[in-house]
């Protein structure tokens, strides 16, 4: 799907507009937002285009830390590390050409084909996960993830028959999307975030999303994820995290002090199977390989 058209030079205004239709994540429409700055840049040199990218950047995490609700309950984290990453996948163009112009014009065929590929993140995440979700198996899924949602419909729509348990949340965001699931002919359940222990011994699999996945592999997810892991690992079941590998990002929390705020909680690497991203099915000791590759 292509970027909504955004005249306007606020980098903020084009981030709330690419958000608007509620089909994009946060980090994806950061990044048109930055595509838009490319776009509409008066910047004669490499350099002065960098600045204004940058400046971009920096606005758009200060709007989202100062405005959270337009996040959905979020955190900026996930918009942070889409940011870094697109600026260092257009701007390491600079290094290639001598003429401004000609960079400019690599920059913006770069910057639109990344765009491209993260709007896609999540019909890639699906198929490398489907191999993982069994005929019959019961799927406990956490948080509303918009990733996770896609890939068990991409499961049922391929005659893989689910039945996903919900855990509702203290937002009862569990509702919203026990209703989206069952919309496409899931069998889903609701439970109580109280309830996870005792329903962990019927789970065949745990499935989350990741506002951010951290340098060792560790997720950062809705606050009671790490309840969750904990039961999933007493219980010996798998916990798969489903993330797009725009949210990888350069962090390396300690504990539960060093996240942004209390809606979020930190799972270690110990505490999850495997990741399905969109650059394939990744133990989580492989991440900071893949870092350290998309940051060359």
């Amino acid at each position: 799907m292509a970027p909504p058209a955004c005249a306007s030079g606020d980098v903020e205004a084009c981030f709330q507009r690419s958000l608007a239709d509620g089909t994009r994540a946060a980090p994806v429409a950061a990044i048109e937002a930055l595509l838009g700055v490319i776009e509409r840049s008066g910047a004669q040199t490499m350099h002065g285009l960098q600045d204004e990218l940058c400046e971009g950047r920096k606005a758009l995490v200060e709007f989202c830390e100062q405005r959270p609700a337009c996040l959905g309950g979020r955190t900026e984290l996930g918009v942070s590390s889409g940011c870094e990453l697109f600026l260092r996948h257009v701007t390491r163009t600079f290094l290639e050409f001598g003429d401004f112009s000609e960079c400019r014009d690599e920059i913006l065929r770069r910057g639109r084909a990344f765009a491209a590929h993260a709007t896609n993140a999540r019909d890639d995440i699906a198929g490398h996960a489907s191999s993982f979700l069994r005929d019959g198996s019961r799927v406990l899924v956490h948080g509303r993830s918009r990733v996770v949602q896609a890939t068990l419909k991409a499961a049922a729509k391929s005659g893989v028959s689910l039945e996903a348990v919900v855990v509702n949340g203290a937002d009862d965001c569990g509702a919203c999307v026990a209703q989206e699931l069952r919309e496409e002919g899931i069998t889903t359940r609701i439970i109580a975030d109280a309830a996870v222990a005792r329903e962990m011994e019927v789970t065949d699999v745990v499935l989350v999303g990741a506002e951010a996945v951290a340098e060792n592999g560790g997720v950062v997810n809705k606050v009671g994820t790490l309840t969750v892991a904990c039961c999933a690992r007493a219980m010996r079941r798998p916990l798969y995290v489903a993330a797009e590998s725009y949210k990888f990002a350069r962090a390396f929390p300690l504990g539960q002090r060093d996240l942004p705020n209390a809606d979020v909680d930190y799972t270690p690497p110990d505490f999850i199977e495997l990741l399905f991203t969109d650059l394939g099915v990744l133990a989580p000791a492989a991440v900071s390989d893949e870092l350290i590759r998309l940051y060359q």
